[in-house]
């Protein structure tokens, strides 16, 4: 693929249904529950939960997985990070290379470091990937009243991400037609600021032409406007913020129980 497809979750999967906001307030609770501790016990509670959640969301399973392959490198990059470089490190040392100490303490806080980072970013990405941004902006202006006006110029810029990711492989294209860029490794690194200034260029372009015809068709001009699709949010919606608060509670809980809870700001 030229570029990478984006995640579309089956219809009727539940996840896929349930109203945009219930959902963003549940990954909002996830990720608190994640961000104020630093132990091991909840992290593993709470990813547990996220991935029992992920056949809800009707994702294929081969473009999750792919998606989910950088995070998964960046967590253990982070847990090796805080295992090597982590300052006075105390617990009982399990091996010792040089001025590098690792301890059973430092490793705990490196797994605990990349869970937490696997858990916030993957219930992220199943959030964002199955809500359309068209009902995400809708719901915005009817339940948040947030300006119509800032709201449809957000989801327009939004829309016009594929077409800058496509048009970044075209330049590609076009300027090694030209002599201007090469395909080894080097010389593309030297040719990234002259194709960054380019599709800049075009951004800048496309963004008033778009700009010019959202005012030629009245978006803007009127502080009342009417919704084509107004949405309200049912009980079956706030179910999924309902579990997403049992699962941070019950991880919480299950970490305070065992004594392995640590907060993130405990001195």
């Amino acid at each position: 693929m030229i570029v990478a497809r984006p995640l579309t979750p089956d219809p009727r999967a539940p996840l896929a249904r349930a109203h945009p906001l219930p959902k963003l307030a549940a990954s909002l609770v996830i990720m608190l529950a994640l961000f104020i501790t630093v132990d091991v016990v909840t992290s593993v509670v709470v990813l547990a939960g996220v991935l029992a959640a992920v056949p809800l969301t009707g994702l294929p399973a081969g473009p999750l997985a792919r998606r989910a392959a950088p995070l998964v490198a960046a967590a253990v990059g982070i847990a090796l990070f805080n295992v090597v470089l982590a300052p006075d490190a105390a617990g009982a040392e399990l091996l010792a290379i040089g001025p590098v100490r690792v301890t059973d303490e430092s490793l705990r806080g490196g797994i605990a470091a990349a869970l937490r980072l696997l858990g916030i970013s993957l219930s992220g990405v199943l959030v964002v990937a199955t809500i359309d941004p068209t009902d995400l902006a809708d719901a915005l202006v009817q339940h948040v009243h947030a300006s119509p006006r800032f709201v449809i110029a957000t989801l327009a810029a939004w829309r016009l991400a594929p077409i800058f990711g496509q048009q970044w492989w075209i330049l590609g294209l076009a300027r090694r037609a030209r002599g201007l860029e090469s395909e080894r490794g080097a010389a593309r690194i030297k040719a990234f600021p002259g194709r960054t200034f380019t599709l800049l260029i075009g951004a800048i372009r496309r963004g008033t032409e778009l700009a010019l015809a959202m005012d030629a068709r009245g978006f803007g001009r009127r502080s009342c406007r009417t919704l084509a699709r107004p949405r309200p949010i049912r009980p079956a919606d706030q179910l999924v913020l309902v579990a997403a608060t049992l699962l941070a509670i019950g991880a919480t809980a299950v970490s305070i129980s065992s004594g392995e809870w640590r907060p993130l700001f405990d001195r």
